[in-house]
């Protein structure tokens, strides 16, 4: 029976970024130098792919510092924590190791610079995520105001007007955030923004790799964890460019093929905590189903790398 013809664009940039290599690769070694169990609080990284093969290597994952024994060490989340989090590890005497990605421990530090000069802290995130939990928790309790959209901006009451700084989480959609932004700008003129915008650049570029395919799909499937947030604004992306029909799969197995019916050109792109593995899977699937010839529409190169924790390196 003959196949119907299919055309794949392939994004690129896609798939995992230099933070979630970095926090794997902590979990991985700190198995390999101390042996299983370790312990992560929380998810290493938003992906249950991830997360079941780290497990089967003796990972244990959990939500509490009281959920690890003493004599175990305790690997700390890509997303980061609060500040409250390695101070009661410490106090504990736990053996314990950060895996918080760098650009996020910068927008720590961002705000940490901003409280000691005074001004008081506007995050735009997500509230309940692991990551705006972490951040808002460098600082003592008031000090970082929450907003998620523009009509946000208008409720804030802040301390003193003249006195504030925002910072954001690493993983929005560009797109929102500006016209956050530019509220915040427009009712607090004076407010001290990051000297480097803080949305990391993983989450730029693949957010602008599903805007140069959107116009030419007639779908979009973003492989990635109902619970990444970087995954579920590639999906927003995908609409707002003209994507009528864009989903969050986690692995093929997702796929809604019905959906799909009429289709001749899909565009593939993934989460910066989805594996190749599960990208690789998603394509075979379509060739066992269809013709398909998969094109790569490359928009930006990465290189970027953060090397591990100088304790988790093994002698030579």
């Amino acid at each position: 029976m003959t196949k119907p013809p299919m055309t794949l664009l392939l994004a690129a940039p896609r798939g995992f970024c230099a933070g979630v290599d970095r926090a794997i690769k902590i979990v991985e070694m700190a198995i390999d130098k101390w042996g299983a169990p370790v312990y992560v609080r929380h998810e290493i990284v938003h992906n249950r792919f991830v997360v079941d093969s780290l497990r089967d290597r003796g990972a244990v994952f959990v939500e509490d510092l009281d959920e690890v024994p003493a004599d175990r060490p305790v690997i700390f989340s890509a997303h980061g924590v609060p500040k409250a989090v390695p101070a009661e590890a410490a106090r504990r005497q736990m053996l314990f190791v950060d895996a918080t990605c760098p650009l996020v421990s910068k927008v720590h530090l961002e705000a940490e610079r901003h409280h000691a000069d005074g001004l008081q802290m506007v995050m735009i995130g997500h509230d309940g995520h692991p990551e705006t939990i972490g951040t808002m928790g460098q600082l003592p309790p008031g000090e970082v105001l929450l907003v998620e959209t523009v009509a946000d901006v208008a409720g804030l009451k802040v301390r003193d007007p003249l006195r504030l700084a925002f910072i954001t989480q690493t993983t929005l959609s560009v797109d929102d955030t500006a016209d956050i932004v530019a509220a915040l700008k427009a009712r607090f003129p004076g407010i001290v923004g990051p000297h480097k915008e803080d949305i990391c650049y993983a989450t730029t570029n693949r957010q602008a790799a599903v805007k140069a395919i959107a116009p030419r799909i007639d779908a979009l499937l973003v492989i990635g964890a109902p619970n990444s947030s970087n995954s579920r604004r590639l999906v927003e992306v995908g609409r707002a460019a003209g994507c009528d029909y864009a989903q969050l799969v986690q692995r093929a197995a997702d796929i809604d093929w019905r959906a799909l019916e009429g289709s001749r050109c899909v565009g593939i792109t993934a989460g910066a905590s989805a594996p190749e593995v599960l990208i690789t899977e998603v394509l075979d699937a379509f060739h066992d189903r269809f013709d398909a010839v998969t094109e790569l529409v490359e928009t930006a190169r990465e290189n970027v790398e953060f090397k591990v924790p100088r304790v988790l390196r093994l002698p030579a």
